[in-house]
């Protein structure tokens, strides 16, 4: 039996779709434990190109349960969308999908409040993908949310729903001077909604706990990426969730003894989404090359990504938060090309030296990051597939990463595809 985390070590967008995709050919079970339709995992097979934004990718392995936890907030639409689209492609859901029963919705208030909040913020916005998110985590905290077991009591279901839309209407009218939306129509979408999620609901802690004592392999799978973290990350610039592997045990309802391992995911160099500081940002040519060659936009909005290069504070600091035990180094021959490569060691803050990375925003919005020098290997490294065939300044780079931070790499991605990755 195991259970294994894999969780994003930097903001997010470092290729666990591809991971997960990977490993769940070696696993019974792959699970989602937070975050919303906001996070866009994409596998390539072959020709095809699936873009997953609730759905765990192990989903494209026909021997694989998939589970959505509690710790997931749900938006139907997308949720039946991808379903519909994974149909039409042949790969079967019904069956092998498994829902929370204690997941959270997202009503069409939550995203259109989002939308309307962060328009208004102007300079002061987060830059989230609007999708409600935020919002849905909010009334689940604020204990106004709507869980899918609700939808197994229409009268509960709809009271439930004319106390939110009161609240939420008199927000939009009064606050931002939006058009009230329509309770009734509304109360009749979830409820119809309710007769198509039916087959996949599931009391997922104890299917999950079931299968652990039966000796199954299951992966868990986080959205997002660790300085993204509610708590952990770069806050406010962060998600409404804990994207860090301590959320996997509440996202799915198992206890912390239960995780036998966890698997972080960096890119060869960093890229951000949305507002918030990024020490090691590039503005100029270089960080146009990466965001070109590494096709940085993202998956779910399509937003360029920010890029700079790999910073060893951050990765140091999601090791340490997350005790991660290996690691996944993806898009290494985006670097392919670089006569050099920068790799940041340290900061420099009104004079002092920082080796481990800061909690204050002042001083991740003006510090400069030091930088070491490493020499680029120039030579194409996206047919290769084994540690031995990668050029010399390639090894030496991931050796340099692997001390600086101090875990041990045991996946190298050099390209899309599922066979372009190096098992070390």
């Amino acid at each position: 039996m195991s259970v294994v985390v894999v969780v994003g070590a930097q903001w997010g967008d470092e290729g666990k779709g591809k991971i997960v995709d990977l490993l769940s050919e070696q696993y019974d079970i792959v699970a989602r434990y937070q975050g919303g339709a906001n996070a866009g995992h994409t596998v390539h097979i072959n020709d095809k190109t699936y873009i997953l934004h609730l759905i765990p990718s192990g989903i494209l392995h026909p021997h694989v349960e998939c589970v959505i936890g509690n710790g997931v907030v749900i938006d139907p639409v997308a949720l039946m969308d991808e379903i519909a689209l994974l149909e039409k492609e042949g790969i079967s859901v019904k069956g092998r999908l498994w829902i929370s029963q204690k997941a959270h919705l997202i009503m069409p208030y939550h995203k259109l409040l989002d939308q309307v909040t962060e328009q208004q913020a102007g300079a002061h916005r987060i830059g989230t993908t609007g999708r409600g998110i935020g919002p849905a985590y909010v009334d689940k905290f604020n204990r106004r949310g709507i869980r899918i077991v609700d939808l197994l009591d229409p009268d509960l279901l709809e009271r439930k729903l004319r106390r939110n839309l009161e609240e939420k209407n008199a927000l939009l009218q009064k606050i931002y001077g939006h058009t009230p939306m329509n309770i009734d129509q509304i109360i009749e979408e979830y409820l119809k909604f309710d007769q198509l999620i039916d087959p996949y609901i599931k009391d997922v802690s104890i299917y999950l706990d079931r299968a652990i004592r039966e000796g199954k392999q299951i992966l868990l799978e986080g959205a997002q990426g660790t300085l993204l973290d509610v708590d952990h990350g770069t806050y406010p610039y962060v998600t409404s969730s804990n994207p860090v592997s301590g959320g996997a045990c509440i996202g799915v309802g198992i206890g912390p003894t239960r995780i036998t391992a966890v698997l972080g995911v960096l890119k060869a160099y960093t890229t951000r989404v949305g507002e918030g500081p990024f020490p090691t940002e590039l503005t100029g040519d270089e960080g146009e090359f990466l965001r070109q060659v590494g096709k940085e936009f993202g998956a779910t909005t399509g937003r360029p990504r920010r890029c700079g290069w790999f910073d060893t504070l951050i990765a140091r600091y999601a090791v340490r938060v997350n005790g991660i035990t290996d690691l996944a180094i993806t898009k290494l021959d985006v670097l392919d090309q670089l006569p050099e490569i920068k790799v940041c060691v340290a900061y420099e803050y009104e004079g002092r030296r920082l080796e481990e990375f800061p909690t204050d925003l002042k001083i991740l919005q003006n510090c400069r990051p030091i930088y070491q020098t490493l020499p680029g290997w120039e030579t194409p490294t996206g047919h290769l597939t084994s540690w031995n065939d990668l050029p010399d300044n390639a090894r030496r780079y991931l050796e340099f990463i692997e001390a600086s931070i101090g875990a041990r790499i045991k996946i190298i991605s050099v390209g899309s595809r599922r066979d372009q990755t190096i098992f070390v």
